[in-house]
């Protein structure tokens, strides 16, 4: 056979995308409440760690339009220009969102830090910063324990821990929202303890520690979505255990006798192209090889997470490939 022949599926939508979504809407809805609430409370208090977390949730929100832009445009199935599909997509805009994190979020927090020590200012109404931090509190809770249900039941799928999964995972929404959520509760904590030392001690250098302080735990979230965001794009290759779960798919087929070559390529967030050489049960004719190849190529993209599957003939001295210990 001179060419391998190729098969192809319409991209479906990511095995977590309905719920994906859901948890996007929910943080995107919370953080828009809580952006104006704290921006009305940095205002009236004064307070530079408050406007630190206005800041932090304006950016939060910023954040969730990318991520929605960028699962709607994953989504889009292949064509001729895009044979592989659209799935890589949900990493440019994702990096997008991280990287308008690190320059509002992180930068707008740690400058006016810097600023707040350089030139202290009293604190006006602080009561106001409790309430919006507190009720803040509730609605970032709400955000984190639903972005955090549909992150660990994806993990179990995965086989994997949650943080593991997370910071693993193909899906960059997932894990997006989960270390926002989880840096939004701990920058609250932080503003609440920089308000209260400002208070107690009447000096404004506690508020704007906690400024910068929020800035740094915004700016780390950041860089961690970047990297993960730049993994992908540079065309990562699959883990262990989605190596091992194509490797079934291809052992189990009634024609292959064999698998000595097997290749997975990330292509979107749980999407792959399979590429690989396997050695077929009996001695057929190059006719009929080339028909039972384009018939398994054709079972593999059943499978959800094929996009593409591109399969030739092994080499007689090649060795079969056995399941990788994960």
């Amino acid at each position: 056979m001179n060419e391998p022949a190729y098969e192809t599926r319409p991209a479906e939508p990511h095995a977590d995308g309905g719920e994906g979504g859901t948890t996007v809407l929910v943080a995107f809805a919370a953080n828009l409440l809580i952006a104006v609430a704290k921006t009305v409370a940095a205002v009236l208090s004064g307070a530079a760690s408050m406007l630190a977390e206005a800041a932090h949730s304006w950016a939060d929100a910023g954040n969730e339009v990318f991520l929605l832009i960028a699962q709607r445009k994953a989504a889009r199935p292949p064509d001729e220009s895009h044979p592989y599909g659209y799935g890589q997509e949900i990493y440019v805009w994702s990096m997008f969102a991280a990287i308008g994190l690190f320059a509002v979020g992180a930068g707008v927090s740690v400058t006016h830090g810097i600023q707040s020590l350089l030139h202290p200012e009293p604190a006006g109404n602080l009561t106001i910063a409790y309430v919006v931090l507190g009720v803040s509190a509730l609605l970032e809770g709400i955000s984190f324990v639903q972005a955090r249900r549909s992150a660990k039941e994806a993990a179990r799928r995965a086989q994997r821990g949650l943080w593991e999964h997370v910071l693993r995972t193909s899906d960059p929404t997932v894990r997006a929202v989960l270390l926002e959520d989880a840096a939004a509760l701990i920058g609250i904590a932080i503003a609440l303890i920089g308000i209260a030392a400002h208070q107690i001690t009447g000096s404004a250098a506690p508020d704007a520690i906690a400024s910068i302080l929020v800035g740094t735990l915004l700016g780390i979230v950041a860089v961690v979505l970047i990297d993960g965001n730049r993994r992908f794009l540079v065309g990562e290759v699959a883990d262990d255990h989605l190596w091992n779960a194509a490797l079934d798919v291809l052992t189990a087929q009634p024609e292959v006798e064999r698998v000595t070559r097997l290749r997975l390529s990330m292509v979107g967030a749980g999407k792959v192209l399979l590429t690989g050489a396997v050695d077929l049960i009996g001695n057929a004719d190059e006719q009929t090889s080339a028909r039972q190849l384009a018939e398994l190529q054709r079972r593999a993209v059943q499978h959800p997470m094929i996009v593409l599957a591109l399969l030739s003939l092994s080499a007689p001295d090649e060795e079969s490939l056995t399941p990788r210990v994960t």
